[in-house]
């Protein structure tokens, strides 16, 4: 709510309303769910990311946008997370 002359309060045209707010919940509950549900079916979106982080980590760039444009576009990261997703389905 804003101020308006003296100590006169209007109302916010940006505020939802208590039904508006509930399917805004609802909406962010299932977009959460449906986010995890995909990340539990493609485990490769994990391994790219730990595997980002792992060597960023270990070299730790001053360039981080040009480290990640090269980890990410480097030929060989897709048999490298295909080789890390048989040796998980191995260990399972």
């Amino acid at each position: 709510m804003e101020t308006r002359g003296q100590g006169i309060v209007a109302p916010d045209p940006g505020t939802l309303n208590p039904e508006q707010l509930e399917q805004l919940r609802d909406f962010k509950i299932q977009t959460r769910i449906a986010n995890e549900k995909y990340l539990r079916t493609h485990k490769e979106v994990s391994l790219l990311i730990s595997g980002f982080f792992r060597e960023m980590f270990l070299k730790r760039p001053d360039n981080i946008l040009e480290f990640a444009a090269h980890y990410f576009t480097d030929p060989r990261l897709p048999n490298r997370i295909h080789m890390q997703l048989i040796k998980e389905k191995k260990g399972t």
